[in-house]
């Protein structure tokens, strides 16, 4: 029985991260059905179409990815954490140039439309995520992935920096169901409360969304999934306070 249980919490930890995965990536494919099917694909040259690369990018990058970044930690709490941190860094950075992209394109096809940008809360929201995306991901790579400061600094920051990390992903998620709202008052309205198959299609985006949100802030608040302390890492750790600083060790 005692043997047991651990192997049963694992198999519940793994079902968890695969139904995480599951759907992340189902909200990324009915993004872009939805984009592909119902708003005539995608383009690049300032179209309707070009501005469908918006939403795709932005549930890929800002969302799915992002969400992944931040549960490597629990997926890999048994692998060296330098190794760990690396991928951290480099899913976030993809996740970044992806969503960079996405702004890219809705500009882009803003200025071919002559659509004024910035006047509504979806975009205000929408580029304040993005820029503290980008703080957040600089002062990570600053503080922990080639650290510059002292080990008191870093111990001090790290819960800020997990902190913050949930703080944008929720951000992140709040922003996609503003934009799916907008679209769907901008382009379905009048046929929405007929359970149009895009309607129905950018409701079940949306629950997916909100579930994919959930299930990630559970795997990463829960203590049994965090990673266990290591000593002979934590000594060479950015997460350590050293003896002479009276600390002990944290682990994200």
């Amino acid at each position: 029985m005692e043997e047991s249980a651990p192997r049963q919490g694992r198999s519940v930890f793994v079902g968890l991260v695969g139904a995480s995965q599951v759907l992340g990536l189902a909200s990324v494919v009915l993004t872009g059905v939805w984009m592909g099917h119902y708003r005539q694909g995608f383009a690049w040259n300032g179209s309707a179409q070009e501005f469908n690369v918006h939403p795709l990018c932005m549930v890929l990058g800002l969302v799915f990815l992002h969400g992944d970044a931040i549960l490597v930690y629990r997926v890999f709490r048994n692998e060296a954490k330098r190794n760990v941190k690396l991928l951290h860094g480099i899913i976030h950075l993809l996740a970044l140039i992806i969503s960079i992209i996405g702004f890219v394109a809705v500009f882009d096809y803003h200025r071919a439309a002559k659509i004024p940008d910035m006047y509504s809360l979806h975009s205000w929201c929408g580029m304040a995520t993005l820029v503290l995306f980008c703080i957040q991901w600089v002062m990570g790579l600053l503080f922990f992935l080639f650290p510059v400061a002292s080990s008191g600094l870093r111990a001090a920051y790290l819960p800020v920096h997990v902190f913050c990390g949930l703080v944008l992903l929720v951000m992140a998620i709040g922003t996609s169901l503003m934009g799916i709202t907008e679209k769907l008052l901008f382009s379905i309205m009048p046929t929405y409360s007929q359970f149009t198959p895009e309607g129905v299609l950018a409701n079940v985006l949306g629950l997916l969304l909100v579930l994919f949100g959930v299930l990630l802030g559970y795997l990463i608040t829960r203590e049994e999934y965090k990673r266990p302390p290591n000593p002979e890492e934590e000594s060479l750790s950015v997460h350590f306070k050293t003896l002479t600083e009276g600390g002990s060790p944290t682990s994200p």
